[in-house]
């Protein structure tokens, strides 16, 4: 499974990259070999200059072997939080995806 990191209104951070792989790993380890690819996707919606309530945003996009992408995504006033937030979204969304594919 590859993850692939884009920043947007925001510096590229190796912490972040660590975080969301580890929230990654934890959470959809399990479905590591169904998965070829995941699209993390960080931005500060106010840009890096700027704060504002719940303005870092983080997007999953899930491709999954032969099945359409799952994405998901979440909004908080830091990067963790939403990150957290948006990792057991997908978790769920695949879990559900995969539970229905299995028992066709």
């Amino acid at each position: 499974m590859q993850i692939q990191f884009n920043f947007a209104h925001t510096d590229p951070s190796d912490t972040l990259e660590t975080y969301a792989r580890d929230q990654l790993d934890a959470a959809i380890g399990r479905f590591r070999d169904r998965i070829t690819r995941i699209e993390v996707h960080l931005s500060d919606t106010n840009s890096q200059h700027k704060s504002g309530p719940r303005d870092k945003h983080c997007t999953l996009e899930a491709r999954p072997n032969g099945m359409d992408p799952v994405a998901v995504d979440a909004n908080d006033e830091d990067f963790e939080p939403a990150i957290r937030d948006a990792v057991g979204k997908l978790r769920r969304a695949l879990t559900t995806r995969f539970e229905k594919a299995d028992h066709r």
